[in-house]
């Protein structure tokens, strides 16, 4: 297994090159196979930041699950809704590997709700925290149970923006290049927040 010693900047921080994410995973004897999944996160209630970082620390301790890139936050007017009827959202996207089928991946992100106190109470209504699988390796799959990719994933900014950000050359599996959906959406209502960070799990 490779070590990296302190003082050594950390390998698995985004963007990095292709050769030493593969590297890492690699040296990461705790998953076989994994597969790449991206997770959208969102937060309207409490205190939205520290409720993001939370869910970003609770993945990473899910067995069979590393998280491997953690995107800026972006600071989004409520979706679906009338102006200034709800808090703003902060929206961030984490990239994972993990050996974890689908099925089991989306309890995981219902546990994360439950654990910050989601309430299901209305469509599009607020939340603490909003865990949505955004797509898992290259599977197109129409289960009502879980959709993939996600069925709107392709024309919310407030995803494709922070996922852009940490992985410019993504595929949303049968929509196309990130990039190019990006461009096709408008961003109004939709800001990077530079002056706030969420950290990669240790």
């Amino acid at each position: 297994m490779t070590a990296f010693t302190e003082g050594q900047s950390d390998p698995t921080v985004q963007p990095v090159p292709a050769s030493v994410v593969e590297q890492v995973d690699a040296a990461d004897s705790t998953l076989q196979n994994p597969k790449r999944a991206v997770i959208s996160l969102g937060s309207n209630l409490g205190n939205r930041l520290e409720t993001l970082q939370g869910a970003i620390d609770a993945l990473e301790d899910t067995p069979g699950v590393r998280v491997k890139a953690v995107s800026p936050v972006y600071e989004t007017e409520p979706w679906g809704v009338a102006a200034d009827s709800q808090p703003s959202y902060f929206n961030a996207v984490v990239v994972l590997k993990t050996t974890l089928p689908p099925s089991s991946l989306l309890e995981r992100a219902h546990a994360v709700e439950e654990a910050f106190h989601r309430v299901r109470d209305e469509r599009w209504g607020p939340r603490t925290i909003d865990v949505d699988i955004v797509a898992y390796a290259d599977v197109v799959a129409d289960d009502p149970t879980l959709t993939l990719p996600h069925p709107r994933a392709h024309e919310r900014a407030f995803v494709l923006a922070p996922w852009n950000d940490v992985e410019p050359e993504a595929q949303l599996p049968g929509r196309g290049p990130v990039a190019q959906l990006l461009a096709a959406v408008t961003r109004e209502g939709v800001a990077p927040r530079a002056d706030l960070e969420l950290q990669l799990p240790d």
